[in-house]
């Protein structure tokens, strides 16, 4: 296959699935899609399901997609076999390495998360239909023991765990990453609302989700609390109930300050990661305390929201969740990795 032949079938792929989700004709596919990754996954209901294609989508747009690519070599010197040990916390998170690794032109061996088979195995059947080549560049496992250069992604636990079994070979190796949202108090209740999309989306079980707000010091928080309620319908997921009530549980017995909206915990904390449920809070008092502040914790930040992404860097609120083709996965730029494996 060419260059131009992946090409063509991964904007194949974002016209599937955009007629999946915008076609009356096909809604009983889609849902018996997001039905059965549920049953695979209790986490991925069909908003969330919805929410993941959709984002798929967003990335395999033709002319982004074709302007993205056109900054790498389209053709490996060498073909290598890339092992890929794919994130489950969220639906098809995985994705965007397996697009690297096709449409560099490498052959890819995945490893999928017991988390995420089912949407995986899907979208993967689905690009193969459409372009049958990619059956033979492409490969699911269970031992990555074969691949010449490897991608995982997990917790800063087994991240030790992929040091020692493949650091003697070109690695990717991402670690526990969270995302952080800056307040300054000017904020409207319409753009505070916005930032319940980073908050809540899946659950919060994401690295782009946000699990800490900056706000100046003596910031009136109740305002962002009613701004929060419409999403007070995360309490309809069991699981997310079963933590509120837990992580409350918890707070009211150790006296913990903090404040409840009746489906989120917020509370001042130095930890940046919260559990579910649980907002973290903490405060600055100058735009340079801001900024030491973050940057002494960059290397643990996936991205950081303010209103209308006026913050340098930072994504709009309610953005987080929509990464662009170059918005890597810790900050490594995953395409420049593998154009220099061959």
């Amino acid at each position: 296959m060419t260059h131009a032949d992946r090409l063509a079938a991964f904007v194949a792929l974002g016209q599937r699935l955009n007629a999946l989700l915008l076609d009356p004709a096909q809604t009983d596919e889609l849902a018996e899609l997001t039905a059965r990754a549920r049953n695979n996954n209790p986490w991925f209901d069909a908003p969330n399901v919805r929410a993941a294609l959709e984002g798929v989508a967003y990335l395999l747009r033709e002319q982004p997609l074709r302007q993205w690519a056109a900054r790498y070599r389209p053709e490996p010197a060498d073909a290598q076999q890339v092992g890929v040990v794919m994130a489950g916390n969220i639906p098809l998170v995985g994705f965007h390495d397996a697009l690297c690794v096709l449409l560099s032109g490498h052959r890819l061996l995945a490893k999928l998360s017991s988390d995420d088979t089912l949407l995986m195995r899907w979208i993967l059947d689905e690009l193969v239909r459409l372009e049958p080549r990619f059956a033979n560049q492409l490969q699911l496992a269970e031992r990555l023991n074969a691949a010449d250069a490897f991608i995982a992604t997990g917790s800063d636990n087994t991240a030790r765990y992929f040091e020692y079994y493949f650091g003697k070979r070109p690695h990717i190796i991402r670690r526990n990453r969270t995302s952080l949202a800056v307040l300054t108090g000017r904020e409207t209740p319409h753009e505070l609302g916005l930032l319940g999309e980073d908050i809540f989306r899946y659950y919060g079980l994401g690295c782009r989700n946000v699990s800490k707000v900056y706000a100046p010091a003596g910031y009136d928080f109740p305002l962002l609390l009613d701004a929060l309620q419409p999403w007070h319908r995360v309490l309809e997921h069991n699981r997310y109930q079963n933590n509120y009530d837990y992580n409350k549980s918890i707070m009211l017995v150790n006296r913990v300050p903090h404040l409840d909206s009746g489906f989120l915990l917020l509370t001042e904390s130095a930890q940046l990661v919260s559990p579910i449920s649980v907002l973290h809070h903490g405060s600055y008092t100058s735009e340079v305390d801001l900024v030491d502040q973050l940057t002494d914790v960059a290397a643990q930040t996936q991205c950081i929201v303010s209103a209308g992404g006026q913050y340098p860097g930072s994504f709009a609120f309610g953005k987080a969740q929509e990464p662009g083709l170059a918005d890597y996965a810790d900050g490594v730029d995953t395409m420049a990795f593998l154009a220099d494996l061959g």
